[in-house]
């Protein structure tokens, strides 16, 4: 059973809560769509599911209804007790803990991950998990980045986000919205917004519109967009970004080499959001092997 409006108005009333701003707390009061969140994330019997930001347990009821095995992470210690109260008898595991600090790998292992603690000590686990979570604007981005980049084993995830943050995430080349977030979010996981949340279905009620997106993991990314590591990569993405009504020659002046673009393809007169992945990487496998003179 999910909450009503009702429900989350009498539980901060009978715990003296009240949502906190500087968490962005906006609390999920409608059945049909923590529901749709579930289905959308595709999760059921055998899944395992690790929610983000679980508040009183209006997601976190939708996802043991499915059937799955949820661990649900909070950092309010105010509202812990009742989300334990509320969901720990139906199997649910809580966790208190930030997420932007929390350690991934422990988070999953102790939750009982398969292949774990059975001689199986693979830098790289195979993915395993559903992640899905409302999460607000400011924490947005950095989680997702962190989750792509240190919890291999989650394999997909469903977030709920401010509509500008999930069109940057999702964004696609020559968009409005597209940027070195994006070209980041590529490189780990393919991601479509997948719905919107009107602002009527939370307590308090935000001022920004929410949209739901859809992220799954590409297995072995690097093998996909050249021989350039990770940081050189994403340091040509950022600068280039940087400037990015700027043509490529003038923003990534010092970091690439001139004769590079003709070998990667790509018109030194382009800008930034012009450029795909692949594209990015070709460009930035051409490493200067000393300074270049500007």
């Amino acid at each position: 059973m999910t909450y009503g409006r009702a429900d989350i108005h009498a539980l901060l009333e009978a715990n003296d809560l009240h949502p906190s701003r500087a968490l962005g707390q906006n609390f999920v009061a409608d059945g049909n769509t923590v529901r749709k969140i579930a289905h959308l994330a595709g999760v059921g019997p055998g899944s395992r599911v690790v929610e983000i930001g679980a508040g009183l347990g209006s997601l976190t009821l939708a996802l043991s209804e499915t059937g799955a095995s949820v661990t649900a992470v909070e950092i309010d210690r105010r509202i812990v007790p009742v989300l334990r109260s509320r969901v720990e008898p139906l199997g649910v595991r809580v966790v208190e803990a930030d997420a932007l600090t929390v350690v991934w790998r422990a988070l999953l292992e102790d939750a009982g991950a398969p292949g774990d603690g059975d001689g199986d000590h693979s830098p790289t686990p195979e993915p395993t998990w559903n992640l899905v979570a409302n999460l607000p604007y400011n924490v947005a981005v950095p989680l997702v980045i962190r989750v792509l980049e240190e919890a291999p084993q989650v394999s997909s995830l469903l977030i709920m986000v401010q509509r500008e943050v999930g069109e940057r995430l999702a964004a696609q080349p020559g968009s409005k919205a597209y940027g070195a977030v994006s070209v980041k979010v590529a490189y780990w996981a393919r991601a479509s917004v997948v719905g919107r949340v009107p602002a009527s279905v939370f307590i308090p009620r935000p001022k920004v519109e929410s949209v739901l997106v859809r992220l799954d993991r590409r297995p072995f990314p690097e093998g996909e967009v050249g021989a350039a590591s990770y940081d050189r990569l994403f340091s040509v993405v950022r600068a280039g970004f940087a400037h990015r009504r700027k043509m490529l020659r003038r923003s990534l002046d010092g970091l690439v080499r001139p004769e590079a673009y003709a070998d990667a393809g790509v018109e030194p007169t382009a800008r930034a959001e012009e450029l795909g992945l692949d594209d990015w990487g070709r460009l930035a496998w051409w490493e200067p092997t000393e300074p270049i003179a500007s």
